[in-house]
């Protein structure tokens, strides 16, 4: 969503940095590009108006003048700025002592309450909780159904004594009170021991006195812990209204963003925080009830100005990976055993339980700048390797090696791809396993040319001679003068006098006298040499 924002800031910072020294005018013309880029993505103009504000103000201060890099100086400025109107930090859910804790869902019809209604309860319940699903909309057509399956998927109960409305029209029917069955929901959570009750309530295609009146009356009847206010960020600068909207009638407590998937220019997620005064809590970033995080505006930050969301990606690692299954690949490879095709098959299953590639490789640094080829990313690649591989036998697996023409042909045709597919995957296959042989031998950390990381424990490979002993100067290569010389050293070392070596035809090491006891007057020194010592 962020990717236009991200391109015009990063090529705006790209400008400054060939310059070692910052201007006023070098200042306002950055600041200019930044409100250009900020109101093209649909920021209110309130908040690029003080955004941009404190951007010049801390520019022209002493804390850049003063840098030794000033470009860098003006992006963590910025940074700092972004962080600030997205919220500062993140917030948890405020959770009651007693249970069951409300939840309450407000928003306009079509925001994804619904479907977020599932996401945040598989979210709750991964964390060791128990909610319970309500279905308070009785309004929109077939919205209940819809729950009912969302909630079947999250694994999460759902209380809905009313089917709500069948039709084609959007009404209340007969008989229907969505503010009884919030109340009968929140007594029900209670007999059943859930300690949290997530409400799913009814939205309008616009805000209107109706909804408004709602959404009121179920707020007073369960007293809620969170009223979590549901938006779509591809709405533009109707967010900002609606958000006030709501916040003047029915109050809300946090913000949650869908839709950040979308390709449209995200305005609303820069500024509903900053004009509501209320934090984002959580963003849903694709269909899938999986695709659903907690909001830092820290890492949202980085993410628009292409610095990366390394955090983020190692929590999706964490969840996705099984320790277990790493530790043995990691011992594996320590003990000096080769990578095989299987050990890659787990792997790109692995990686695939983490979610979109295209969404994982957007959260590395620097990446803005290959958007092109990650645009042209086929997700299906995976896919079709997973199928090449499995096609193949488990011997064939283990050992690639003996893979021959005819084989290739039949793994082609196992698996619906061609033979120079199968190839171009054996020849790739073989690059990362002397990969992994070189990290194995090096002790898994080790970088080319500069051997283990200190304390990373690495292993010799099977095999490895290890590399002779460096010479130390002063040693001869003769054994039985470097026994006399290894000898004197030791006699020296024990503070005992060194006696003459054997074989010596001028008695050195015969003089009993420390060097240090020799009288400089006694001491015959040649003619016109004493001059320089001053006798």
């Amino acid at each position: 969503m962020f990717a236009t924002l991200s391109d015009r800031l990063t090529s705006t910072f790209k400008n400054l940095r060939t310059k070692g020294r910052l201007s006023e005018a070098d200042i306002d013309a950055t600041v200019r590009e930044i409100r250009r880029a900020l109101l093209d993505a649909d920021v209110a103009v309130p908040v690029v108006r003080a955004f941009t504000g404190a951007v010049r103000e801390r520019s022209l201060s002493a804390e850049v003048s003063g840098a030794l890099n000033p470009a860098q100086q003006v992006v963590k400025i910025v940074n700092e700025e972004l962080v600030a109107i997205l919220g500062g930090a993140n917030r948890p859910l405020h959770l009651a002592k007693t249970p069951p804790s409300v939840i309450m869902l407000a928003g306009l019809q079509g925001a994804g309450k619904t479907t977020l209604a599932g996401k945040l309860a598989l979210h709750l319940r991964e964390q060791g909780h128990t909610p319970l699903l309500v279905a308070a909309d009785l309004q929109r057509p077939n919205a209940v159904t819809q729950l009912q399956i969302v909630g079947e998927r999250a694994g999460v109960p759902v209380f809905a004594p009313h089917p709500g409305n069948q039709g084609s029209d959007d009404a209340l029917v007969a008989g229907a009170d969505p503010v009884a069955v919030a109340r009968e929901g929140l007594a029900t959570a209670r007999a059943r021991q859930h300690d949290v009750l997530i409400v799913d309530t009814a939205g309008r295609l616009g805000v209107d006195a109706d909804l408004m009146t709602q959404a009121s009356d179920i707020r007073d009847a369960i007293s809620p812990d969170e009223i979590l206010f549901v938006i779509d960020a591809m709405i533009g600068q109707d967010a900002v209204t609606t958000a006030q909207a709501f916040a003047d009638g029915v109050g809300f407590t946090g913000v949650v963003l869908t839709k950040l998937d979308g390709d449209a220019r995200g305005g609303a997620a820069l500024s509903v925080a900053s004009v509501t005064g209320r934090p984002i809590l959580f963003a849903s970033t694709g269909e899938k009830l999986t695709d659903f995080e907690v909001f830092h505006p820290d890492r949202m930050a980085s993410r628009i100005l292409d610095m990366g969301d390394i955090l983020t990606l190692i929590e999706h690692a964490e969840k996705s990976f099984d320790a277990e299954q790493a530790e043995a690949m990691a011992g594996k490879l320590a003990a000096g055993e080769d990578f095989t095709l299987e050990d890659f098959l787990q792997q790109m299953q692995a990686m695939k339980n983490m979610g979109s590639m295209k969404k994982m490789l957007g959260m590395l640094p620097g990446m803005g700048q290959m958007r092109e080829a990650l645009d042209n990313f086929d997700e299906r690649e995976v896919d079709r390797i997973e199928a090449i591989i499995r096609s193949m036998t488990p011997a064939e697996r283990r050992a690639p090696k003996i893979i021959n023409g005819s084989r290739r042909s039949r793994i082609a045709s196992g698996s619906g791809t061609k033979a120079s597919d199968v190839n171009q995957l054996l020849d790739r296959f073989d690059g990362a396993q002397k990969m992994m042989k070189q990290m194995a031998r090096g002790g898994g950390m080790g970088l080319p040319g500069m051997g283990n990381l200190p304390g990373m424990g690495g292993k010799k490979s099977r095999g490895r001679v290890a590399p002779p002993p460096r010479k130390v100067k002063g040693k001869s290569g003769n054994p039985a003068k470097r026994a006399e010389e290894e000898r004197l050293a030791g006699d020296r070392a024990a503070g005992v006098a060194p006696s003459a070596p054997k074989g010596s035809a001028f008695g050195l090491g015969q003089q009993s006298a420390a060097p240090d006891a020799i009288d400089p007057a006694t001491l015959q020194l040649p003619a016109g040499l004493d001059k320089l010592f001053g006798r």
